[in-house]
């Protein structure tokens, strides 16, 4: 397999592995626990939602061929929280999800060479994406942070349980093994 192709391979893995952090997260929560914030400074898991579906929509929307800050983007809007239900919290999310996603299983090895913009910014295709993968990854860290803060003894850890890593470890090395 070629050093692109791998790439290409790799990074669609591990961006639907965020999204997957993000979807476990917000089944574990109520719609209220969905618009709690620390402080009037603070972005609610609604408000994240918002943000970061808006940003996919304007990213990744003929990615190759615009600036990823399209003109009908309202970032400011992003940040207040309208999004009223759960059901429409989690339809923003999927819907940016889908354009993102749907947007980088469409990129070929030659993609990988070429270069796009961001607000007036000329970025390599490679750049772009690892750009978002930064970003996309901080505001997941942060709804499972609220999402941890608000759910308390209730949450469902996302990964490996408190004093269980080495039973984890020895199971993956069975796994491995066979």
């Amino acid at each position: 397999m070629a050093l692109a192709e791998t790439y290409l391979s790799v990074i669609q893995k591990r961006f639907k592995s965020v999204k997957e952090q993000g979807d476990k997260t917000l089944a574990q929560l109520e719609e209220a626990q969905l618009h709690w914030a620390y402080n009037e400074d603070s972005n609610s898991i609604a408000v994240i939602v918002k943000h970061v579906s808006g940003n996919m929509i304007s990213r990744w929307t003929d990615f190759l061929t615009t600036d990823g800050e399209k003109p009908t983007r309202n970032r400011d809007d992003e940040f207040m929280d309208s999004l009223q239900t759960k059901e429409a919290i989690i339809l923003a999310w999927e819907k940016g999800w889908q354009v993102f996603l749907d947007a980088l299983e469409s990129l070929t090895e030659s993609d990988l060479h070429g270069h796009v913009t961001i607000r007036g910014e000329q970025l390599s295709v490679i750049d772009a994406i690892e750009r978002q993968m930064a970003h996309y990854s901080q505001h997941v860290g942060q709804i499972i942070y609220i999402a941890k803060q608000v759910t308390g003894a209730q949450w469902q850890t996302l990964s490996i349980p408190r004093g269980q890593s080495q039973a984890f470890t020895n199971d993956m090395l069975k796994k491995h093994q066979q």
